[in-house]
């Protein structure tokens, strides 16, 4: 709640205006009658799609469900959306830089494997600038997280 995401939708639509090739997803709050009530997946190509609700039922044992506090993780919307993005990016030349949103990677994005590779992937590539946001660290430290946040090449902003 401190304006990640908006400072993130800023900037990409500082770059597109400015020519640079830019694509990636942020994640946008979904509210009704005042109150939150899940978050969205907004891909910069304008596609979106849920990727978490307000749970209506404590009881999960119907079918395996992903949580994070009240909120329910639609595994498949997020993965259907970002996924093909992402291995766009990867699959792009070297020839010309790219610049790669990904907004966040926090814990529900955390719990789709396919998305952890991808990431990694993502930052492997050479021809791909990934501007990114991060959870400031509390409780059980996110591997990938971690990972990012000790990373030689990454230069980590602290957004109040």
């Amino acid at each position: 709640g401190v304006g990640k995401t908006t400072l993130i939708q800023k900037v990409s639509q500082a770059l597109k205006s400015s020519g640079v090739p830019i694509d990636g997803f942020y994640t946008q709050e979904v509210r009704e009658g005042g109150r939150r009530t899940g978050f969205d997946v907004v891909t910069l190509s304008g596609n979106r799609g849920p990727l978490s609700r307000v749970s209506l039922s404590s009881d999960s044992t119907s079918r395996r469900e992903y949580r994070v506090g009240q909120y329910v993780v639609d595994l498949v919307s997020f993965e259907q959306l970002v996924l093909p993005m992402l291995r766009n990016v990867n699959h792009g030349g070297d020839t010309e830089k790219r610049i790669c949103v990904i907004d966040e990677i926090g814990k529900m994005e955390l719990f789709s494997q396919a998305f952890i590779q991808a990431v990694r992937q993502t930052l492997a590539g050479s021809g791909t600038v990934v501007l990114g946001t991060i959870p400031i660290p509390k409780g059980k430290p996110l591997e990938l997280v971690e990972e990012i946040r000790s990373r030689k090449d990454v230069e980590v902003f602290n957004v109040s």
